[in-house]
């Protein structure tokens, strides 16, 4: 109980050892002093509340807002000293705000909460007292035996002990986790491999000793001992032997495991972790907003006490004879009285922050996602993916982008590998209609049409078929992609490969004749030129980014040892030490500049002698528990080394469709684009040429190769010069990874100098975290300019999580960059669509929400102080308690929220086919010191014309009402607060430029509402209220002629104003959107009513299109005139639920 009480509060200790010790089925050793280690339970816990810390948890999160705060510090003085207006003022915006919030964060995890119970409830079957045993997951512990049948996901991470079949192997695809659909073989050790039954299981006696848990789903370190006969056996454990919870099992009947990482402690969901919460620009200007109006509060508040303290200076104004003083109040100390009426002042002029402004801004966002996901023309037909919102709270932030970072390979490319040409042995080679050609020779030459290889070309297609990750899929239908043929042969094999490049290469091997058919426990099986060969796999030497390359150890059917390796040239070219190393150098520069991918392939013959030390080695490294990876590194480096080389392969990747077009649009939007990818530097700028990243007419700088701080500094220098002397042409950089290294380290002022002079910028060779690091030196510099980066694969995740903006592309690489993206898009050139529109409509939308927000509250509450001065600063209020109360949460809060919802102020197919309208929103152009100070000016402005137009007109003349009855301050304040509504209201209607049905109903319908709730409030006399000061007061001020007359003088003359200085700025100092709507309304695009459109010209909701064509008596296809064409080159196809528009068949 105590240990639940502690993880409820977060309390729980971490682990105090570095390693876990776990009995396999629970059996603890029998002597006594042993302490058994305390593990979780198998729970897993996505929710962020439980039923306990909800209610304390959730309001102090809620507080933390200054807002929200504010408005609970000035409920509390109203509840403490007698303050002008009721608690209920302050107390009810501040409870319904809380409560909505409160509410939307429940259901939410209720929701998490609701789909925690169905992964923890889920039947698992547990060996226990000799037998199976049905329970549910959650029940789990660590040490348990558990059994998974075929196509069922994992429950926990468990290390693997036997399966169905003979070598103890099983298939396991990991597309939940990590996106790689690949088969995956996992294989247990040796001596439970044969355990194949529940009954010998439950005699088994082992220990497995094993790392604290982490999130690496690529890192397990561990080894196992078992106790057979007499004799410990220790063999070592590592990732080939976990199966991580949620990943599933395939072509395999049954296995079983023992769990040793459970409920949050398994990899899964340790790789939950909640990402470093980004704030965007307009959340940043929002808090800068409110803070100055907090300055304006106090200044006021201050004002009237001291006012209020001047003029009661005078005895006649002290204490009037109709107001006496109590004896109390004239003993009562003077600083006192001052803080209370200071305190007072601040309540009646409260309002003046808005609190409902926290509320609208999140439902503004949440709601507005949505457009996004129903977009269609970011869905990809192909894959059948949507784009995906995961953090609504950045979408005004894709209107500010300034420098988009993007990787290339899956990014910019297809990453969909096709062979091309390779080099053997110095010779350079082309695929012909499935035979190996030389280059320079036909298929009808002499030697264009050989049936068989040479020695060298078979060696190096088996080191192709030999040292690769690649499976076979055994349980494939006729629906597959289809068979290769490997000299005219049909074989149905289908390969599955975790990297595209290998499952290329071993294709084309197949094809030319030397066929891989799989692998049988420990044995590889190749047929070259259709005869079968078996090699005994003795050990594989893992990829890793660091060493870059990979490597298999086998026993040829004639007993030899041979080590295979392949990966980039810059790793195995250094460690051979024979072979054709000059000419296949020059291959690769060549396959490079043609934009292919490169690899080189090598090997080494071992003596018995060698392969005994080098066996005795890695046995040692792989069953150390601690700095596992550094001895492996160190073992891995000593076998890799005297190697052969065989040649190198070049691989295409194509690039993605209208890449080229994306680049050009996002310069003319001013976006500066850098590509950072870990391809080789000649591959990496032939892809920014063909991309249209670097054009031909740009003066390339480079700086590669450099060892030294000084010679980098100096090529700096160099670069810096040639920028200043000719700074017509356009200049693109390029920088590889060691040279990048050494400019951060010194000269990190001079490389930016030298970045932000160059039109296009390509890193290469680039580390995963060097890609951070770029984003970051960026992010962090003076002019603070807005980040996006967009990748597919996990090594783009650190550069995906450092910039403001992070998007995913559902690409092949697995789903590690849309996991823990902020968006994800199925295609690079998606892009343009999500910045040039939903990014400039997200921020035009909130901009002005923000900055009305805060206008219709300073009209609102500047009356109320202006009133001070009429009524010798008593603290008298001008409007009723419940208009203060319901101003911002009823009579003004719908045309706002709609407005930010719907508003399109130009066309979507105009804003994505000028990217140059982007500028204008850029820099936060918006919600600058400009636009906030003329909204504020405004409001003040306004606020005067309210109070002084109703005072000039109606204040003089006191007996304007029909019945002859004078005008009283309850009336007085009310026309204030009517007129304040409609002007506030039709401000907002100024403001929208796209009309839909349902702004014309909340925008018409507030003011109706306004009346009506009015007329209800005023014209009752309701029991439950203690006062009712405005009782017939409404009634009578509509009854008044004059009155109405007044109502209508004072809206115009304050929207008069706003409308002349709209149209003068218009023709004088157009914009370049403002333009752009000119052109559009000449161009015919005036009838946008429908909800969704789809390819055969049909919308989805005809029916509620033709009746409210029929209400509104607008809209008819026959007048839709539009100005583009099918050929035009950004989305001819405009079929988005974001455009709210009809098209015609042709278009649609």
């Amino acid at each position: 109980m105590l240990r639940w009480v502690r993880q409820q509060l977060g309390f729980d200790p971490p682990h105090q050892s570095d390693t876990r010790t776990i009995y396999i089925a629970n059996r603890f050793p029998q002597h006594g002093h042993y302490v058994p280690q305390k593990f979780a339970d198998n729970r897993i816990i996505s929710s962020k509340y439980t039923v306990w810390n909800f209610v304390p948890k959730n309001l102090f999160e809620q507080f933390r807002r200054i807002a929200n705060f504010y408005f609970l510090i000035i409920f509390l003085v109203q509840l403490m000293i007698d303050t002008p207006t009721s608690p209920i003022t302050s107390g009810l915006p501040l409870f319904f705000v809380i409560t909505v919030t409160a509410i939307k964060q429940g259901y939410e995890d209720w929701l998490r909460h609701k789909a925690d119970n169905e992964v923890n409830g889920a039947p698992v079957y547990v060996v226990r007292s000799g037998g199976l045993v049905k329970t549910r997951s959650k029940n789990i512990r660590v040490g348990d035996i558990v059994r998974v049948a075929k196509d069922e996901t994992f429950p926990v991470d468990l290390v693997l002990l036997s399966s169905d079949r003979v070598d103890g192997s099983c298939h396991v695809t990991t597309a939940s986790l990590d996106g790689e659909t690949n088969l995956k073989t996992h294989i247990a050790v040796p001596e439970t491999a044969v355990l194949q039954s529940v009954a010998n299981l439950d005699k088994l006696v082992a220990v497995i000793e094993c790392q604290q848990p982490e999130a690496d789903l690529y890192r397990f370190v561990g080894r196992i001992t078992v106790s057979h006969q007499t004799e410990e056996i220790v063999r070592p454990l590592g990732p080939e032997s976990l199966l991580l919870r949620g990943a599933r099992l395939k072509n395999t009947k049954e296995i079983f495991g023992v769990a040793v990482y459970t409920g949050m402690e398994t990899k899964m969901a340790l790789n939950y972790k909640s990402k470093s919460q980004k704030r965007s620009a307009v959340e940043k200007s929002m808090n800068s907003f409110l803070i100055i109006y907090l300055i304006i509060l106090l200044f006021e508040a201050i004002l009237s006490t001291i006012l209020k303290y001047a003029w009661q200076a005078e005895e006649k104004w002290d204490e009037p004879w109709y107001n006496e003083k109590t004896e109390h109040e004239r003993n009562s100390s003077k600083i006192l009285r001052f803080i209370s009426d200071f305190l007072a002042f601040l309540v009646l002029y409260n309002f003046i922050i808005p609190i409902s402004l926290y509320v609208t801004v999140e439902m503004q966002k949440f709601l507005g996602s949505f457009f996004i996901g129903w977009d269609l023309d970011l869905y990809h037909e192909e894959t059948n993916q949507r784009a995906q919102v995961n953090t609504s709270d950045l979408n005004e932030e894709l209107g500010q982008v300034e420098y988009v970072f993007t990787d290339k390979t899956g990014t910019l490319t297809e990453n969909e590998m096709q062979f091309r040409e390779c080099s053997i042995n110095g010779i350079k080679y082309q695929e012909v209609n499935g035979k190996l050609t030389p280059e320079g020779f036909s298929e009808d030459s002499p030697d264009g049409n050989r049936h068989s290889l040479m020695k060298e070309e078979e060696l190096f297609l088996k080191a192709v078929c030999l040292c690769h990750t690649v499976q076979i899929n055994t349980d494939q239908t006729d629906g597959a992609d289809g068979p290769w043929h490997a000299n005219g042969i049909a074989t149905p094999l289908e390969y599955y490969a975790s990297s595209p490049d290998e499952k290329a290469l071993v294709e084309a091997a197949s094809r030319v004749g030397v066929v891989f058919t799989g692998t049988s426990g420990d044995t590889m099986e190749v047929k070259s030129l259709g005869k079968p060969e078996r090699y005994k796999l003795l050990h594989v030497l893992e990829f890793d980014p660091n060493r870059r390359r990979m490597s298999v150890i086998v026993e040829s059917p004639s007993g030899e040892k041979l080590l295979f390796t392949k990966g980039a040239e810059s790793s195995i070219l250094p460690r051979s030490k024979s072979g054709e190393i000059d000419k296949t150098r020059v291959h690769v520069d060549e396959f490079a500049l043609k934009g292919l991918r490169t690899l080189c392939v090598a090997y080494r013959r071992f003596t018995p002698e060698e392969y005994q030390e080098i066996g005795k080695r890695l046995h040692e490294a792989r069953t150390a528990l601690q700095q596992r990876e550094e001895r492996l590194a160190d073992v891995f480096n000593f076998i890799e080394r005297d190697l052969e080389l065989l040649g190198a392969t070049g691989v295409e990747d194509k690039l993605q469709e209208k890449v080229q077009e994306t680049i050009e649009a996002l310069r003319l939007a001013g976006i500066k684009v850098w590509v950072l990818t870990g391809d080789k530097h000649e591959t990496a700028v032939s892809v920014s040429l063909s991309c249209g990243h670097f054009h031909r007419t740009m003066n390339i700088l480079e700086l590669v190769q450099h060892k030294s701080d000084s010679t980098c500094a100096e090529q700096l220098r160099q670069l810096a010069k040639r920028i200043k002397e000719d700074h017509v042409i356009q200049h693109g950089l390029v920088v590889d990874g060691t040279s990048l290294s050494l400019a951060l380290r010194e000269h990190e002022k001079l490389f930016m100098e030298v970045c932000k002079n160059c039109s296009a910028v390509l890193c290469c060779r680039m580390a995963p975290l060097q890609k951070a690091k770029v984003v970051r030196l960026l992010k962090t510099s003076p002019e603070k300019p807005i980040t996006l980066a967009i990748g597919d694969g996990a090594n783009d995740v650190s550069m995906i999580q450092e910039a403001h903006v992070g998007i995913g592309i559902m690409g092949k690489e697995g789903r590690q960059a849309v996991r823990n993206s902020d968006y994800a898009i199925a295609r690079f050139k998606f892009l343009s669509k999500l910045l040039f529109v939903h990014g400039h409509f997200y921020y035009i939308r909130i901009a002005t929400l923000v900055q009305y927000f805060f206008y219709k509250n300073v009209c609102f509450i500047t009356p109320q102080f202006l009133y001070q001065f009429f009524c010798l600063f008593s603290q008298q209020t001008l409007y009723d308690s419940v208009y203060l109360t319901l101003y911002n949460i009823c009579f003004t809060s719908l045309p706002v929220l709609i407005y930010s919802l719907f508003e399109q102020h130009v066309h979507p197919h105009v804003l994505q086919s000028k990217p140059v309208l982007y500028r204008d929103i850029s820099k936060n152009a918006h919600l600058g010191f400009k636009p906030f100070l003329y909204w504020t000016i405004l409001g003040f402005f306004h606020a005067f014309v309210f109070f002084y137009g109703s005072y000039l007109l109606m204040g003089e003349d006191t007996s304007l009402l029909g019945n002859g009855q004078m005008f009283g301050n309850w009336t007085f304040g009310t026309l204030v607060f009517t007129v304040m509504v409609i002007t506030v209201t039709m401000k907002m209607a100024l403001e929208t430029h796209f009309w839909t049905w349902i702004n014309h109903f909340v925008t018409w319908g507030s003011i109706v509402f306004y009346f009506i709730f009015s007329l209800f409030y005023g014209g009752i006399i309701w029991p439950f209220l203690h006062t009712q000061d405005m009782y017939f007061v409404f009634v009578q001020l509509l009854s008044s002629g004059s009155a109405w007359f007044a109502i209508i003088l004072i809206v115009v003359a304050c929207l008069f104003l706003d409308v002349v200085k709209k149209v003068l700025y218009r023709h004088l100092q157009p914009t370049s959107t403002e333009k752009a709507q000119l052109t559009e309304a000449s161009s015919g695009i005036n009838c946008l009513d429908s909800m969704c459109c789809f390819s055969d010209g049909e919308t989805a909701c005809t029916s509620l299109r033709r009746m409210l064509e029929r209400l509104m008596g607008t809209c008819s296809l026959t007048r839709v005139n539009r100005s583009w064409s099918s050929s035009d080159p950004f989305y001819a196809n405009d079929r988005s639920i974001l455009t709210l528009s009809t098209m015609d068949s042709p278009t649609c």
